[in-house]
């Protein structure tokens, strides 16, 4: 019986974990576009974003590290960069402007250190 049990939890982990690191597509019907999260090997999510129905990158997408923490969010237009999007490492954030898939401009932003009271 303990090995059953054991078998069925280890099959039960190894199931769980493979479809972590598998994408999830949807189709939303309101909007008619297709919903993607992508994951890395580690299961937490790589990318999250849309398509739209001719499979081009359309609307917001936003890519995270390993550890799940948000390194950059922008908009696709038909699979063209568009607009501003926000880079991010660590304290240091980096605003790019996007023109015609190209980058238009570059403004690096540095958060304020926390004001330390005595």
């Amino acid at each position: 019986m303990k090995k059953t049990v054991l078998f069925l939890a280890v099959l039960l982990v190894t199931s769980a974990s493979i479809a972590q690191t598998e994408p999830e597509l949807k189709l939303n019907k309101e909007t008619n576009l297709i919903e993607a999260t992508y994951f890395h090997d580690n299961g937490e999510i790589s990318q999250k974003g849309t398509f739209n129905m001719q499979k081009k990158l359309h609307g917001k997408w936003i890519s995270y590290n390993e550890e799940g923490e948000k390194i950059s969010i922008g908009n696709y237009t038909n699979g063209l960069k568009t607009g501003k999007w926000v880079f991010m490492s660590g304290d240091d954030k980096k605003e790019v402007e996007y023109s015609n898939n190209a980058i238009a401009s570059v403004d690096g932003i540095k958060k304020k250190a926390p004001v330390v009271k005595n």
